[in-house]
């Protein structure tokens, strides 16, 4: 049977249909969260005591703000009183206090534990497309 398309012009069309389908696919990926690290935590985990401790977490970047914090499964994203993007400013939820005080530096302060079980406390950052927490474990009471 006489074939309407030449053997040639059909390897052609299929060599560039599949050209076309990695560009397409390639250009369409989103790789987020694959910024090299501009925050730079001088720590990136901490251990409370029971009785209520505190840290201060050094950066080298200044762009950052945070997105997040977590207390074991209570999870805060509502910083609408506050300008994150601003050098100074404190976050005050339950027994945790969180306090940006230049643009270097992080305070954080848990309260007593009173559960009979570790707590757990995470804060998260983002600077552009970079992503980064801390987790603090504080010891059960």
């Amino acid at each position: 049977m006489y074939s309407l398309i030449p053997e040639t012009m059909k390897k052609i069309i299929s060599l560039s249909l599949l050209l076309f389908s990695i560009v397409a696919f390639y250009s369409c990926v989103n790789i987020m969260g694959k910024w090299d690290d501009n925050i730079h935590l001088s720590i990136k985990s901490a251990e409370f005591n029971a009785a209520g401790d505190s840290v201060i977490i050094k950066t080298e970047g200044t762009t950052w703000w945070l997105t997040g914090i977590s207390v074991d499964a209570t999870n805060y994203y509502d910083f609408r009183e506050m300008d994150l993007l601003a050098d100074k400013y404190s976050f005050q939820r339950a027994d945790i206090f969180v306090e940006r005080r230049d643009k270097n530096t992080l305070f954080i302060r848990a309260d007593a534990n009173p559960l009979e079980l570790k707590r757990t406390i995470t804060i998260w950052f983002e600077a552009g497309d970079y992503f980064d927490s801390v987790t603090i474990t504080q010891k059960m009471k």
